[in-house]
């Protein structure tokens, strides 16, 4: 008698890979959550998200939500009190900086910006 294993369909919210778009940007802005951006964070070697990382997080979130663009990294940087070489210590890049804050593909030109 074979026992054949029961199959069941795997949702988007289970597979971390439909997360994003084939550019490695959320591919639903609006499923973001925390916990989803503490996962995000993990596939981008950041093993734990400080207090400093969530106040970045937050800042561009609320930029981006208000103004609708990528903002101006210099002025994150100055309003969470981080010189840039720390700011890149906390995120490798822009592109994973905006990942992790769970924002969509910011667009052609504005990725040209972002490694």
């Amino acid at each position: 008698m074979m026992h054949h294993a029961i199959q069941h369909p795997v949702t988007t919210q289970n597979r971390i890979d439909d997360w994003f778009d084939p550019d490695g940007f959320v591919a639903e802005p609006n499923a973001w959550t925390p916990e989803r951006a503490t996962r995000i964070a993990r596939l981008d070697g950041i093993t734990e998200l400080t207090a400093k990382h969530w106040e970045v997080i937050n800042h561009v979130r609320r930029q981006f939500y208000s103004h609708g663009s990528l903002p101006v990294m210099r002025l994150v940087c100055r309003a969470a009190g981080l010189d840039r070489h720390k700011a890149h210590k906390l995120f490798s890049s822009c592109k994973g900086l905006w990942r992790v804050a769970g924002l969509p593909n910011p667009g052609e030109e504005a990725k040209a910006y972002m490694d």
